[in-house]
């Protein structure tokens, strides 16, 4: 080619940057959202036709536009949020980029009308996506519209490659439902073609009025399902909520990660997630979440993307490390007996805010008088936990205590049978318990032998003739910056030259394991996340093996006491819902459900 360099046309310019930020009607809604709420809006409403395609009206009452500011709002790279590059170091606003407008504009029919705080009146800008009339007075309150008409009308080729209105709107939609997870206390209005889609009031301070949002927005089952956490250490804090793992996903559809309020799709963050999960999860199933994680504005980079839905951690080590730690030590905690394990009884449910709140009559056997409700059995049991001796030896000076059965049962009761040799059937307070006795007890035993590899190290040995390994350049300067990590995972490694590595010892427990391969997948998550799990995640799978060989195999009888001893080791065992498998190990049929099986009360 040998056309001379020449610079494009503005209109140009603008419909190619169009083609990053507004990818369809959903890139739209969320440019105009996110300037609705740095403009300090508590109030925003939505009003969508034909999927966004016709119409997106986004009305607020934030703090409005200057007249004179009205055209530079539509000017490319015009923004009143960064005036420097120390701006741009650490942004708190969604939007800083100052383009979304200018190529929403150039793309579209869009009209622009804004009454700034302390001015009398408002004024209106029109455009086409070529020219600008001159600013206008309009009647309108404190606050700014935004209307955009005809998307792509004068992109025919960009139009052509949207969906149907259907699929248009559930992208719209579920946008919409991440920022509204993001700000609990702004409240947010969508109609669809007229009719009511989502009604979100405000639901700040309060964490009832949060959860009753987050189960408008993610299901009143996630809320049940779902425990609180919060965790603060260098300097980061990570709050929001967990799905229990048997509250698992076929697919990632409900998961919900904000950095510093920005909602983002994060790799570093669900491998994080994945890897806390790892442990009690099924294999192929998904965790469902809502996480915010906080740190100064300085340590992440929100300029990764032009959409911003892209962030770069700059210790990412740091971070991933924090969430990994935040969230296993979460589920660790979710142990029967714990407040947040089992879900909430109806009547101790998050309540809706006082101005969402309905109060139909209750029906069925929740809400039968007492006395008509089935009396839970009292039996005099007597536990002695010298007969589980036999599953887990204690020491001989220890005396086998004899526990007698007060009116109030422990979390996971008191055995009443065995089925099959298989479960066991227990009461509590709330009803009945079914154990799996193999799954629990494989948990049990692999708790106690993560507990004794954790006490004890990593115990490596040299190997016999080293293992050469080809790597990368920037691999082999992986092994010298992290020789330390790599010693603490029982590795020797040491660099050859450029490309070549020797590997001289490995941990004991993986003797005839695939050296070559341990050792690359290990140098690809220092690189990608500045730390790795591979080594421990392999030794722990080791460990899930010999727990499940060495737990009480199905069909072998137990005695009351035998039982009744699983049933309090359960009850003192971290994660000991799940098998290492990720399979449950126990479940609970309250006396509601009990009572609606036999039809009682009606």
């Amino acid at each position: 080619m040998n056309a001379r360099i020449q610079p494009l046309p503005p209109q140009l310019i603008d419909q190619i940057a169009a083609g990053e930020v507004v990818e369809r009607p959903a890139s739209v809604a969320k440019e105009l959202l996110e300037n609705s709420l740095d403009a300090g809006a508590t109030r925003i409403e939505v009003d969508v036709e034909q999927g966004g395609i016709k119409l997106i009206r986004v009305r607020d009452n934030g703090a409005g536009i200057l007249k004179d500011d009205l055209p530079l709002a539509l000017a490319s790279h015009a923004t009143s949020k960064i005036t420097s590059f120390d701006d741009l170091e650490r942004v708190a606003s969604l939007g800083f980029r100052g383009e979304a407008l200018a190529s929403i504009a150039a793309v579209s029919r869009l009209a622009l009308i804004s009454r700034a705080t302390g001015q009398e009146r408002a004024w209106k800008l029109v455009g086409d996506g070529l020219t600008l009339q001159p600013p206008a007075p309009v009647a309108h309150p404190q606050g700014t519209t935004v209307e955009v008409r005809e998307l792509f009308y004068n992109t025919p080729a960009r139009r052509k490659f949207l969906r149907s209105e259907r699929t248009e709107f559930g992208h719209l939609e579920e946008m919409i439902r991440r920022l509204a997870l993001s700000r609990f206390e702004v409240e947010i209005d969508l109609q669809h073609n007229r009719r009511p889609a989502i009604q979100l009031p405000p639901a700040a301070g309060d964490r009832a009025a949060q959860e009753w949002r987050l189960g408008e927005l993610c299901g009143r089952v996630f809320v049940d399902h779902a425990v609180f956490l919060e965790r603060e250490a260098a300097g980061l804090r990570l709050w929001g909520w967990i799905g229990l793992p048997t509250f698992s996903r076929s697919q990632g559809d409900l998961q919900y990660f904000f950095v510093n309020r920005r909602m983002v799709r994060d790799k570093l963050a669900l491998h994080a997630v994945r890897q806390a999960y790892q442990d009690v999860l099924y294999q192929g199933r998904q965790p469902a979440f809502v996480l915010y994680l906080e740190l100064d504005p300085t340590l992440v980079d929100v300029n990764a993307h032009p959409t911003k839905l892209e962030v770069r951690f700059r210790e990412t080590g740091l971070v991933h490390d924090f969430l990994v730690s935040s969230l296993q030590q979460a589920l660790a905690q979710l142990r029967p007996g714990e407040p947040a394990k089992l879900a909430a009884p109806a009547g101790d449910r998050p309540q809706a805010p006082a101005f969402a709140r309905e109060s139909p009559p209750r029906s069925g056997a929740a809400a039968l008088p007492a006395a008509d409700r089935q009396r839970p059995l009292t039996l005099p049991v007597r536990e002695q936990l010298a007969a589980y001796a036999r599953l887990h030896p204690e020491p001989a000076e220890t005396e086998p205590p004899v526990v007698t059965v007060a009116a109030e049962s422990p979390p996971l009761g008191y055995a009443l049978a065995q089925l099959h040799g298989i479960y066991i059937l227990a009461e509590n307070a709330a009803g009945l318990v079914l154990v799996d006795m193999h799954a629990a007890h494989e948990r049990i035993v692999y708790e106690r032998l993560k507990a004794d590899l954790a006490q004890g190290g990593i115990v490596s040995q040299p190997l016999l003739l080293p293992v050469t390994v080809a790597v990368s350049p920037r691999e082999g300067q992986l092994v010298e910056e992290y020789a330390d990590r790599l010693a603490e995972l029982g590795l020797e490694v040491a660099p050859l030259g450029p490309e070549t590595v020797a590997v001289r010892r490995i941990p004991a427990a993986l003797a005839g394991a695939d050296v070559a391969q341990l050792v690359r997948d290990v140098l690809a998550d220092l690189a990608s996340h500045g730390s790795s799990e591979r080594v421990r995640q392999t030794l722990h799978e080791l460990l899930a093996t010999m727990a499940c060989h060495g737990a009480v195999r199905a069909r072998r009888k137990l005695t009351p006491a035998e039982m009744n001893a699983l049933l309090r080791e359960m009850e003192r065992t971290e994660r000991s819902g799940q098998c290492s498998h990720g399979r449950p190990t126990w479940v609970q049929l309250r006396l509601e459900e009990l009572d609606k099986l036999f039809l009682r009360g009606r």
